[in-house]
């Protein structure tokens, strides 16, 4: 019998970030939520958080009872409380993160510290989570070392741009897009501070981005941003350390045109990873060998809009997401979880320049008539 994706038995609310300054050319309004039917995936605006500025990537705190946001080229990041049964948000405060334009952040297992990766000065900064889920001071910020690559315009400076950690929970996986380099680092549990525990080199050029784990295999796939490629990774979890196992295109190789890679993800099953291509404008559809973590390409879906520079899987597996970022939609897909590819579904929302989508279970009361 073939695998069977799980759907959600519960809607979720699925919170949406975006651009919103006009320097970046953003049309969005602030971090937008929707409530999502789990029977029919219907996507449905209940409220929207307006005057939030550039909420580019968003995180949830560990119980999922606050949500964390950068605003990018700023230097801050901002903390709201989610109201229970509505998921309405409160803003808690904002704080300086240690640098300018920052692209991602994370909480960590104890749900004490959030890490945040800034983009233009290259460097990682954590800091203190309160009882509340108020952001309280900086108390670590690490600066990455290495050269930069050759780009002339994208790798002027070292420019960290993900900060998950590993399955583990013990390190922080840095990709490096200007240094051409995937930095691993030990968060202290006790204090928050950063120590660097190994470096992976990718080829000169490369631009690494978003990084993703297989569930169960040691295994950890990167998407490559400036040369489009999808780099396979072996992981020790005992040393923090990666080793490369193999590169491929994230295009179909008869594809001639300009393209860079954003988003990457393994389905939940570990036996595909999607990534996504700005230029392209698809989604890549790779299967996995179980044994290897190689991947071999499955096909490529057209995600019905421009620059998707963002993606998400459903919880369950089911239904992927894509941000269109400059034809402002989200187009669903259903997932064939036999093959892995992707069917359209057509538009589930559209919002202003989206950049990110984390979801969340809820237990589903109607939507306020006045939303």
């Amino acid at each position: 019998m073939p695998p069977v994706a799980a759907t959600p038995t519960t809607d979720l609310l699925a919170y949406v970030g975006c651009r919103t300054s006009k320097e970046r050319n953003g049309t969005g309004r602030g971090i937008s939520i929707y409530r999502v039917d789990a029977a029919t995936g219907r996507w449905t605006l209940v409220d929207l958080v307006e005057g939030v500025f550039n909420p580019s990537f968003l995180a949830f705190d560990r119980p999922r009872r606050t949500l964390y946001c950068v605003h990018a080229d700023r230097s801050e990041v901002s903390a709201f409380r989610i109201a229970p049964g509505s998921g309405r948000l409160s803003h808690l405060n904002t704080r300086d993160c240690g640098g300018p334009n920052p692209v991602h952040l994370t909480v960590d297992p104890t749900n004490r510290f959030l890490a945040v990766a800034n983009y233009a000065n290259g460097t990682a900064g954590v800091l203190t989570i309160a009882a509340d889920g108020s952001l309280d001071e900086l108390v670590s910020l690490l600066t990455l070392a290495g050269e930069t690559g050759p780009h002339k315009t994208q790798q002027q400076g070292l420019h960290p741009h993900h900060i998950p950690f590993d399955p583990s929970g013990r390190f922080l996986i840095v990709p490096d897009k200007g240094g051409d380099q995937v930095c691993v680092l030990r968060l202290d549990p006790a204090t928050g501070r950063l120590s660097v525990a190994s470096t992976a080199k990718t080829r000169h050029g490369s631009g690494p981005r978003h990084i993703a784990f297989h569930p169960t295999r040691p295994f950890a796939y990167l998407a490559n941003e400036l040369d489009s490629t999808i780099e396979t990774f072996a992981w020790d979890a005992e040393q923090g350390a990666l080793s490369p196992l193999q590169i491929l295109p994230s295009l179909p190789e008869t594809y001639v045109g300009n393209n860079t890679t954003a988003e990457i993800e393994v389905a939940p099953s570990g036996n595909y990873v999607y990534i996504s291509n700005r230029g392209h404008d698809s989604i890549g559809i790779f299967a996995v060998d179980g044994s290897s973590g190689h991947l071999r390409a499955v096909g490529w879906q057209a995600t019905g809009g421009r620059q998707p520079r963002f993606f998400a899987l459903a919880p369950g597996g089911g239904r992927l997401y894509a941000a269109n970022e400059l034809t402002h939609t989200i187009t669903s897909f259903s997932i064939d979880p036999s093959t892995g590819l992707l069917a359209a579904e057509g538009v589930a929302a559209e919002t202003g320049s989206p950049t990110c989508i984390i979801f969340t279970s809820v237990d589903a009361p109607k939507p306020d008539r006045g939303a």
